[in-house]
């Protein structure tokens, strides 16, 4: 996933703590995928959250009410 964000010139800022799993986040620059890939890998995203709706009004407002000590 990091190689195809970045083949599409998107900034990608991955978050670990493991160096083996830092090591494998350098390693998307040695290739690159084919244009067959990179538009399999775009019908992956189905516009869709699994978790909620950020566009439901309800939800927002809720998500805007929380308050955090």
């Amino acid at each position: 996933m990091l190689r195809w964000l970045i083949q599409r010139e998107v900034v990608v800022i991955p978050k670990s703590v493991r160096p083996e799993r830092m090591a494998q986040n350098l390693d998307v620059f040695n290739f690159e995928l084919t244009d067959e890939q990179m538009s399999r890998i775009a019908t992956l995203d189905t516009a869709a959250s699994l978790f909620f709706d950020h566009r439901d009004p309800a939800m927002v407002s809720w998500l805007g009410g929380r308050r955090y000590n």
